[in-house]
């Protein structure tokens, strides 16, 4: 089994130590130890794993690649939020953040080098997208963050609100997330991992037909198409309405309560008659709906509205019955906005200045 370039463990961990067990006459309980060791434990290298004997350790760092990836950056903010740059093995940088929030410890992920979405306001998508993220690269990211963590955190939650369009990868997301939904893997609840997208109603609706019992995150950022088409490019070809029927059907299959991304830009989407034309577009919907200030980009023309505009457009939506959440911008002394991490190491590496807070 041993090649050239090691097998990366984590591109299929099951498959590939079963077989690797199998190919060496070993036990299969040593494939659950190294499980527990990685998922469990928290150990970053193979000789952490100590009932394993040494000479099988020896052997496993030969023939099978545990880390396909390096952190390139480790930011921490003072609200106890923690970024990390990952450099992957072609080149690319994606970013994934570890949010402390009083008893939660929630992890967001990436799934794209990039995004081809092309939202407007979004610094992920500035420099398009260059490819999918693998399977093991996902997995990566959320392992790399528990380690993170302390001895008496636990991980709680999983967001997949990074870097790239995650409907648009779903081949490699679905099995990153079932490690981290299976009980050999993170174990954690599906009700406690969302996905969140732009709204492609034909990748939702396959998430319907799989029986998904993933959280769906739809990113909205506007009360009407006219809005959503100069925010939202890809939305031209979809339109709101296509996308509020697929997460509807999704919404009825799951049983798992919708939630609506819906970021506040000054002096596009923030008037009174936005929050009016909002929630008329998601009246009777079991859902509840993230209203996110816009957090500024250094290049880019958007702005936060006023707190007073904010405050008025919170009491439209609610006097007209939304269940609203004004979510708090974590992490904006390192960068911890999409893609902004990534932006300021460019600068760094090209000898700019100015370009971002912590650059």
């Amino acid at each position: 089994m041993t090649t050239a370039e090691p097998v990366h463990l984590l591109a299929d961990i099951r498959k590939t130590l079963a077989a690797y067990c199998a190919d060496r006459g070993l036990p299969s309980f040593r494939a659950k130890q190294i499980q527990e060791w990685l998922f469990k434990k928290r150990a970053a290298d193979w000789q952490e794993m100590t009932n394993l004997p040494k000479t099988l350790r020896s052997e496993l760092a030969n023939d099978l690649q545990l880390w396909s990836t390096q952190v390139i950056r480790h930011t921490k903010s003072e609200d106890g939020t923690e970024k990390l740059l990952i450099g992957l093995k072609d080149g690319g940088q994606v970013e994934c953040v570890l949010l402390r929030d009083r008893v939660r410890r929630t992890i967001c992920v990436s799934t794209q080098v990039g995004c081809g979405m092309g939202c407007v306001f979004c610094a992920s998508g500035l420099d398009g997208v260059d490819r999918n993220l693998t399977t093991g690269e996902i997995v990566e990211q959320m392992l790399r963050l528990q380690l993170l963590l302390r001895a008496d955190e636990r991980l709680s939650h999983i967001v997949v609100m990074g870097m790239g369009e995650p409907l648009a990868n779903l081949d490699a997301l679905l099995p990153a997330l079932e490690e981290a939904h299976c009980p050999e893997g993170l174990d954690i609840s599906a009700r406690r991992i969302t996905i969140s997208t732009v709204g492609l109603p034909k990748a939702i609706d396959r998430l319907t037909k799989l029986n998904s019992s993933y959280r769906l995150a739809i990113s909205l950022h506007a009360p009407n198409d006219e809005i959503r088409d100069q925010l939202v490019p890809v939305n031209n070809k979809i339109g709101m309405q296509s996308i509020l029927e697929a997460a509807d059907n999704y919404f009825e299959q799951s049983g798992r309560r919708l939630t609506f991304e819906y970021v506040l830009l000054a002096d596009i989407n923030d008037e009174p008659k936005h929050a009016e034309q909002l929630a008329t577009v998601l009246a009777g919907r079991e859902a509840l709906l993230n209203v996110i200030p816009y957090n500024p980009v250094t290049g880019l023309p958007f702005r936060t509205p006023t707190m007073e505009r904010q405050l008025l457009f919170r009491k439209i939506l609610e006097s007209r019955g939304l269940r609203v959440r004004f979510r708090h911008r974590k992490g904006d002394d390192i960068d911890a906005a999409c893609g902004q991490l990534r932006r300021s190491q460019a600068a760094r590496e090209h000898g700019q200045t100015g370009v971002s807070p912590s650059a």
